[in-house]
């Protein structure tokens, strides 16, 4: 079992944003257009509650828990990852089409790990669109199906002046039998 917990830092973001917000509605007894970022303060640090508070995320080997609900890996049908890396925003599709927008605010290893273990265990899954085995490159096409060996490309090793020298020596080889500039009969 793995478990998924929110970062701190949201909390303590939270918390000085209240701090700030207090700031601005002090000054704002003086001068009244410093309620505008009091109010600003404010919004922000429920948005960072709200992510510092979020439920705790547990994977284990035969479901994920979010909270307090769990969901069996085979019921999953669909995982589609967002733009949103830290915090991670998914979108989970279930077998009965319902969907369920999963957040986890953690720093970017957390989400990361989090991330390849909700997309390693869902083996019945499409994964941004494409499906399981195919993801994670274990689909081999069928015997008839597989290209040749002669359609790989071929590189070039030597230059061309060299293959030329290759190609010459080889001719001779052809020809005569041995490289040697001696004669055979010079040895004797």
């Amino acid at each position: 079992m793995t478990r998924y917990l929110a970062a701190r830092h949201y909390r303590w973001f939270g918390i000085s944003a209240v701090a700030l917000a207090g700031l601005c509605a002090w000054a704002g007894t003086e001068l009244h257009l410093a309620y505008v970022p009091a109010g600003l303060f404010l919004l922000t640090a429920g948005l960072l509650f709200l992510m510092a508070f979020r439920p705790v995320i547990e994977i284990h080997e035969g479901y994920v828990s979010i909270g307090g609900r769990i969901i069996p890996w085979m019921d999953i049908r669909r995982l589609d990852r967002t733009g949103w890396i830290s915090p991670l925003i998914i979108r989970i599709t279930l077998f009965d089409d319902s969907r369920i927008l999963l957040i986890y605010p953690g720093d970017l290893d957390s989400c990361n790990s989090l991330l390849r273990h909700l997309r390693r265990l869902s083996r019945d899954a499409l994964i941004d669109g494409i499906p399981y085995r195919q993801y994670w490159g274990e689909v081999l096409a069928p015997g008839s199906e597989r290209k040749p060996q002669s359609t790989l490309p071929r590189y070039r090793i030597l230059r061309p002046e060299d293959e030329a020298e290759v190609e010459r020596l080889y001719q001779r080889l052809k020809t005569v039998g041995n490289l040697d500039q001696k004669n055979s009969t010079d040895e004797k």
